[in-house]
């Protein structure tokens, strides 16, 4: 059925590509309906994308596909002020208003300032790297730290207080899966103005048992408390100056903070586990990478594609229109599938097989058109800077990889492993253990 598309349990056993595949062949734009997910009201339904080309089509055309009539998530916000709050974030905006918000923040994200911070990303990853040597570690919880620890940076949030920006991720992507939502940060630990901020963190249960939209003022309350309160003690050279002096309305400003403190690292906590995993199961590919280290930037973009790290986004048609023989009217959701596009086989050669050396790689994974992604860059030399160092390491799986249950994150919640100092070969390096061996 269709609706598997839709609903979010689907994507915790495994991205249906075999779907995507029928689809694009069969019905390259169709009808997606949205049930009723648990406590979530049941939608109307909307046309979905599968084919590389017209994917891009919908990603280049905001004047027919507008990321600002209804916002970029699958799911309608709930209320006309839910709705009119998230289309003063950057992300939900047609130019020339999205053209504004970019250029505001475009300068902390240029290659020269990237150049700049990548010393310290190598530095950092190194060190997380060598903290996980030896023991049995949860690699998700590993990987998220470069990422939350990168943005820390770059907004001049302070040590004490970076596990925020994981906690307030995953409450966004919690209401899809239930493990994600709950807050992991010790309070004790955090600084005065981030406690008084925890305060403000409301009961995300509506009186009459409904759950409250997370992604609202009022449901993040806390974070836009924080956002505020780290302004009035900001530094010089960090992105809450350039947020800062460049004219944001209030709802901008907080939006601007939800969407680097959010989206800013939600798509490497997806996409480094999920590049490691699908190394470990190729494990051809990583001896080549390990023979010839020189390919790894081409092995990132694989990666990129293989495993994208968010699978869709949304549109709204701004007229009545057609897309691939399907009438579309002024109004409907269009979602496209970045998943699908990115094996569409008009495009790309084997589309199912990982390989490291493709070349060209016409992923869609960082979108395309205006809002391809102000972070690629950023998103890119960590991604460098992570398996730089695990590539010379032995790695082996020491448990089942765990899948988010989300229908818009391509995420792992747990990948067990253990990491020790010396390389083996990739074969031996995911060396079955008991738990796969009897399962």
């Amino acid at each position: 059925m269709l609706e598997e598309i839709f609903l979010p349990g689907t994507y915790a056993t495994d991205v249906p590509y075999d779907t995507f595949r029928r689809l694009r062949a069969e019905s390259p734009v169709c009808w997606i309906p949205e049930p009723a997910v648990g406590a979530w009201p049941a939608g109307p339904g909307y046309w979905a994308v599968f084919r590389h080309a017209d994917v891009k089509h919908v990603l280049r055309s905001p004047g027919l596909f507008s990321s600002h009539l209804g916002a970029t998530q699958i799911r309608d916000p709930d209320t006309p002020a839910d709705l009119e709050f998230v289309r003063s974030m950057m992300l939900n905006q047609d130019p020339p208003d999205h053209s504004r918000l970019r250029r505001i923040v475009a300068a902390a994200f240029t290659p020269r300032a990237v150049r700049a911070l990548e010393a310290t990303i190598n530095e950092r990853a190194r060190t997380l790297v060598e903290s996980a040597l030896g023991a049995d570690i949860d690699f998700v919880e590993v990987a998220a730290d470069l990422p939350v620890w990168t943005l820390a940076h770059v907004m001049g949030v302070p040590d004490t207080d970076r596990r925020l920006l994981y906690d307030w991720a995953s409450r966004v992507i919690g209401y899809q899966d239930a493990e994600y939502a709950g807050l992991s940060t010790d309070a004790s630990a955090l600084s005065p103005m981030a406690r008084e901020a925890v305060a403000h963190r409301p009961d995300l249960t509506r009186p009459d048992g409904r759950p409250m939209n997370p992604r609202s003022r009022a449901a993040l309350a806390d974070m836009f408390a924080y956002a505020h309160a780290l302004a009035e003690t900001e530094q010089s050279n960090t992105v809450m100056s350039q947020m800062l002096t460049g004219g944001l309305t209030r709802d901008e400003f907080e939006n601007m903070f939800f969407l680097f403190a959010v989206a800013g690292n939600e798509t490497l906590r997806n996409g480094i586990p999920g590049g490691l995993l699908t190394l470990l199961e190729h494990p051809a590919q990583l001896d080549a990478l390990r023979d010839d280290p020189a390919l790894l930037p081409s092995a990132i973009e694989e990666m990129l594609r293989f495993w994208p790290p968010v699978m869709d986004f949304r549109r709204t048609a701004t007229q009545d229109l057609e897309l691939s023989g399907q009438r579309i009217k002024a109004g409907d959701k269009v979602v496209v599938y970045h998943a699908s596009a990115n094996r569409d086989e008009t495009v790309f050669a084997s589309p199912d097989t990982f390989d490291i050396t493709r070349t060209p790689n016409d992923h869609v994974s960082f979108g395309f058109g205006p809002h391809f992604c102000l972070g690629a860059h950023l998103a890119r030399t960590q991604m460098h800077a992570i398996f730089k160092n695990l590539l010379p390491l032995d790695i082996r799986r020491t448990g089942p990889a765990t899948r988010l249950a989300s229908n818009f994150q391509n995420g792992l919640k747990h990948l067990p492993l253990r990491i020790d100092a010396g390389q083996t070969t990739p074969q031996q390096a995911i060396t079955s253990t008991a738990w796969e061996r009897d399962g």
